[in-house]
Formats: C-alpha cells, structure tokens, sequence
C-alpha cells in the first residue's frame, strides 16, 4: 500500500489576510461616496432645462405670494419685512421639492438594470444611499442659489457673506439629504414609480404647511405647532433664518435635528435598497 503524501510545511501555508482597519474602511467609504456623487454631478449637468422649469415655483412664491403678503402685513414676522421672512423657508422648500422624489430616479434605475449591477460592486449600500443623497443636495443647491440670487434682485436684505453662504450650502445639503433618504425609503416599501408619486405628493405639501416656512410658529393652532416640533423642514427653516436673516435661532438644536434625522434616513435607506433591487 502506498504511503499518503506528507503534508506540506507549515512555511507553505497562506497567511490569512488582515482584516482592513476602520480607518481604512472610511475612507474607502468616503471614495465611494465621492464616486457616485460626480456620476450624479454629470447626470445634473444634462438636466439643464430642469433646473429652470424647477426655478420657476419659487420665483412664483417670492414674486406672488410674498410681494403680497409683505405689502397686506397680515402676517406677523416681528421685526423684519415679510419678504425677508419669507425667503429662507421658500430657499428650504425648493431643495424638498427636488428631494422628495428622488426615489423615482432609482425605481428607474431598478427597471433599467443600473441598480443591480451597482449591487453587484463592493460599493456599501450605505455608500450608494449617501452618494444619491448628497447629490440631491448639489441639485438643492442650484435651487438654493437661484432662490438667493432672486430675493436679491427683490431688494431681500441677506447677510450674505462667505462665512454665512457656506453655512446656507451646508445646510441644504443636509437637509436635501434627509428628504432623499426618505424618498429611497418610501422607493424600497412600495417598489412604483407611480406609488411614489401619489406618497409624495400626499406628504410634500403637509411638510411644508406643518413648518415655519410661511408663518410664524406662534400664530399656529396647538395642534399644528405639535406638528412643527417633528417636521425636520422646521429645523432647516429656523437655522437658515438665524444664518441669513441673523434672527434668534436654536443652531445647536437644529443642525444636531437635521443631522440624526439624515444618518436615521441613510440607515433605513441602505437596509431597504437590496428590497429595490431585487
């Protein structure tokens, strides 16, 4: 009977590899993030027509509504002009706008074939939810930059100095990536584009009604200040205020609300994306 082969040295055995460091591990999430946010940067780049048909509700709220209600004065905004007080919750609602149906372009992507081969990179989830997030923040932006631009030429008295206008960005960026996260989210429980659709507009409007975007928190009824206290629009309303209007705001509070409703949203996001892309 032949003898069985010896078994080679132990100098022959692969070492196993080494776990990546957490560290590490950041920072290649951070890539990851970077990467799909210039994918998403190009596709804003194509989409130039929407950013001027998406300027247009705005424009509509300032010029209409606002020049209105400044010069009717039937609703309290202390001491600055109602136009002024105006401008920030019209600057937040126009980056929801863009926002809140974000989830139709990665239903889309789902349908296309896109979404599955991203699944089928390393790429983290959380990675692609955050890549679409910030981008729908870069969109807010652009909306944001009109909005500004506009309330100038308005003759709107901004403290608009560097300092303050990177903290407007930083704000809408945030605040944009919330709304997507939970546009992802409604995406991946209802699985339609037109089921999106219907949710999104059923909540877009009460989020902006149930905020402080038009009116003073103190004028609401008790039950519609309840409301307010768990909008996170309110909190990116007050803060833009407090940025550039320079009036009393709770910036503390309201970065640290609109920062954990962001990471929340990303997380559920992230959970319910392999849902979507099945």
């Amino acid at each position: 009977m032949s003898a069985r082969p010896a078994a080679p040295p132990a100098a022959w055995d692969e070492p196993a590899a080494a776990p990546d460091s957490p560290a590490r591990m950041l920072r290649r999430l951070g890539s990851r993030v970077v990467t799909m946010c210039l994918v998403e940067a190009q596709k804003l780049r194509r989409d130039r027509a929407e950013i001027f048909t998406r300027a247009v509700q705005p424009t509509l709220w300032l010029v209409i509504f606002g020049k209105t209600f400044d010069r009717l004065r039937v609703i309290p905004s202390g001491d600055v002009p109602y136009l002024d007080y105006l401008t920030p919750g019209i600057l937040a609602q126009s980056a929801l706008f863009v926002a809140i149906f974000y989830g139709i372009q990665i239903i889309w992507e789902r349908d296309a074939g896109v979404l599955a081969k991203l699944m089928a990179t390393p790429t983290p989830r959380s990675a692609l939810v955050t890549g679409k997030a910030f981008a729908a923040g870069l969109r807010g932006l652009v909306q944001a930059t009109a909005v500004i631009l506009l309330a100038a030429l308005l003759g709107v008295h901004l403290r608009a100095d560097p300092l303050r206008l990177a903290a407007v960005a930083g704000l809408v960026l945030v605040g944009s990536s919330f709304f997507c996260s939970l546009s992802i989210t409604i995406a991946g429980l209802v699985l339609s584009r037109e089921q999106l659709m219907g949710i999104g507009q059923l909540i877009m409007m009460p989020l902006f009604f149930a905020s402080n975007a038009l009116y003073p928190v103190a004028v609401m009824p008790a039950w519609l200040q309840a409301l307010n206290r768990v909008n996170p629009l309110s909190y990116e309303i007050d803060a833009l205020r407090g940025v550039l209007l320079g009036t009393p705001a709770n910036l503390l509070l309201d970065v640290g609300v609109l920062a954990g409703a962001s990471v929340l949203a990303i997380t559920v996001a992230s959970a319910l994306l392999p849902r979507l892309a099945r």
